[in-house]
């Protein structure tokens, strides 16, 4: 590119992307140096390890580098793509650390940190914090019945004596927060014209 006169760095995010898809050994560099900062720093607020901050931004350049081609800039921007591919792969190595999820009892609290906050908003695209909001808007128990067992993958039983209220209050808890998840994500954002 610069045998033309333009810099390669000043190459917008998506030619660069697309440069590293490619292969493209200088463009890759630029790519991998343009984000590597920001990548390495969504990791290391997730996990706190430096190390495997390292590993999982490798990670996620690898990833991008797979999976360039399947990139919709309609869906958000390049740096946020990136940084939700950082962020997810972050949270599957908590994950595959723990033996066990948060404990349910913790729950309250997790859902109270559901809420649209600036990082939160960076990492994830609009359906996620679509999601995260319809979640927070439940009741309390709606929304712990139904984290119990899309997050944490509880069956009814496991809720209803963890929460230690009847079997079947619990299924109807999770089928009331799902009805309401479908019909608050279904329903048009306000600014969408039909």
């Amino acid at each position: 590119m610069q045998e033309f006169g333009f810099p390669v760095g000043r190459l917008p995010d998506e030619a660069l992307l697309s440069g590293l898809a490619t292969g493209d050994p200088e463009l890759a560099v630029t790519f991998v140096r343009r984000f590597q900062h920001r990548v390495f720093g969504v990791a290391l607020a997730v996990l706190g390890d430096p190390q495997l901050a390292e590993d999982i931004a490798q990670q996620t350049f690898e990833r991008a580098w797979r999976h360039a081609q399947i990139y919709d800039s309609r869906r958000g921007s390049v740096a946020t793509w990136l940084t939700t591919i950082a962020h997810n792969l972050a949270i599957d190595a908590i994950r595959s650390r723990r033996t066990e999820p948060v404990a349910p009892e913790d729950l309250d609290a997790l859902l109270g940190a559901v809420t649209e906050t600036p990082e939160r908003l960076a990492l994830a695209d609009e359906a996620s914090s679509r999601l995260r909001a319809a979640v927070a808007q439940l009741p309390r128990e709606q929304g712990r019945a139904v984290v119990m067992a899309g997050i944490y993958g509880m069956t009814a039983q496991q809720i209803a004596d963890r929460e230690q209220i009847p079997l079947g209050t619990a299924k109807t808890r999770i089928r009331t927060a799902m009805g309401k998840l479908r019909s608050t994500l279904a329903s048009p954002k306000r600014g969408d014209h039909v």
